[in-house]
C-alpha cells in the first residue's frame, strides 16, 4: 500500500511539472529545414517540414506555408547556409524561380572582385569563403631622383571579406582548398585598387582574426627590414607618409647657424684686414681687423 501510495504521488508531480504554460501569443505555423542546405542547394519539399512556433518569436522572412516554397514555377535555392531546424527565411533564399548568383550574395554597393591567388598567396590553401583578410601587395618602386629601385611591401586593403574560391561560394566550407582565384567583397573604390595592384605588383591574402580591428596607420617594409628583430624604418621613400610619421618621435629643434660667407676667388688682391675706428668721447683710436670671411 505504500509503494503504490509512493508511485500515485511521484506520477501526480510528473505530470504537473510536465504541463509548461502556453507561450503569450499563441503559437504559429514556421516551416523549417530537416536536413542541412548549403549554398546552392535546392529548396525541395523532402527537405522542409512546418512546426510550430512561438507567435511572438516569429523571425522576419519565415515562411507559414510550405507551398509558398515548393509551388510549381516557385523553385528557390539556398544562398546562405541553412542548418536542420533552422527557419527557413527569404532573406537566405534566391527569388522564385531564381538560381544561386554570387551578386545575391553581395552586401548593398559592394562589390566582388576577382584576384588571382596560389597556394602560397593564398595561406596554403586555409583562405576559405566566409574568412576574413588582409591584402598585401609587393612591388618594384623606381626613384624619381635617379637612384636605385626597390621592392616595397605595403597593406592595400584591410579587413575584407572572402566570398568565393574559384567557384565555391560555400561559407561553411572547413576543407582547405588551393584555388587560383579569390573573390572579394569590396566597396568600389577599394575595387579599383585591387584591379590596378594586380597590374604593378603581386598581391597576398593574409588571415587575420574576424575580431580584429583595422590598424589606423601602416607601414611600408622595404628590403633594408628583411632582418631578425622588429620593424626598424629602413625604407625612405620620395615621399614622406603621414602614416609613417605618426610613428617617429618629434625632432629636437636645430639651433640656427648662419651660413658663412665664402671669399671670392677673384678678389685675393683686397687686403685681408680693415682699418676701423672707435670714439670715445673726443678720442678716436683706430684698430686693425680681419675683413667678414677670411682666415
Amino acid at each position: 500500500m505504500l509503494g503504490l501510495a509512493a508511485v500515485f504521488v511521484a506520477n501526480s508531480y510528473l505530470s504537473r511539472a510536465e504541463k509548461v504554460p502556453p507561450p503569450e501569443g499563441g503559437m504559429a505555423k514556421v516551416v523549417v529545414a530537416t536536413v542541412s542546405l548549403p549554398f546552392g542547394s535546392a529548396v525541395t519539399a523532402e527537405k522542409i517540414r512546418v512546426v510550430d512556433w512561438p507567435a511572438n518569436s516569429v523571425p522576419p522572412g519565415a515562411f507559414r506555408d510550405p507551398i509558398q516554397l515548393t509551388s510549381l514555377g516557385k523553385g528557390r535555392v539556398v544562398l546562405r547556409q541553412i542548418e536542420p531546424g533552422e527557419p527557413i527565411l527569404a532573406s537566405k533564399l534566391s527569388g522564385e524561380g531564381g538560381r544561386a548568383t554570387m551578386s545575391a550574395v553581395l552586401a548593398p554597393e559592394m562589390r566582388a572582385v576577382a584576384v588571382r591567388v596560389s597556394d602560397v598567396a593564398a595561406a596554403g590553401g586555409f583562405v576559405l569563403p566566409g574568412d576574413t583578410v588582409d591584402v598585401f601587395v609587393t612591388r618594384t618602386l623606381q626613384d624619381p631622383m635617379g637612384g636605385a629601385s626597390q621592392q616595397i611591401t605595403d597593406v592595400l586593403l584591410q579587413g575584407t571579406r572572402v566570398i568565393a574560391i574559384d567557384q565555391n561560394a560555400n561559407d561553411t566550407s572547413k576543407d582547405p582548398a588551393v584555388g587560383k582565384t579569390a573573390t572579394l567583397e569590396v566597396n568600389q573604390v577599394d575595387a579599383q585598387k585591387l584591379v590596378l595592384a594586380q597590374q604593378v605588383g603581386q598581391l597576398t591574402l593574409v588571415l587575420r582574426n574576424l575580431t580584429d580591428k583595422p590598424n589606423p596607420a601602416v607601414q611600408t617594409v622595404g628590403i633594408e627590414d628583411l632582418r631578425d628583430g622588429a620593424y626598424v624604418g629602413g625604407y625612405a621613400g620620395p615621399r614622406a607618409r603621414v602614416a609613417d610619421m605618426a610613428y617617429l618621435p618629434p625632432r629636437p629643434a636645430s639651433a640656427f647657424r648662419p651660413a658663412r660667407r665664402a671669399v671670392p676667388k677673384n678678389m685675393n688682391a683686397l687686403p685681408s684686414t680693415a682699418s676701423v675706428e672707435i670714439v670715445r668721447g673726443t678720442t678716436g683710436t683706430s684698430y686693425e681687423v680681419k675683413r667678414y670671411g677670411s682666415r
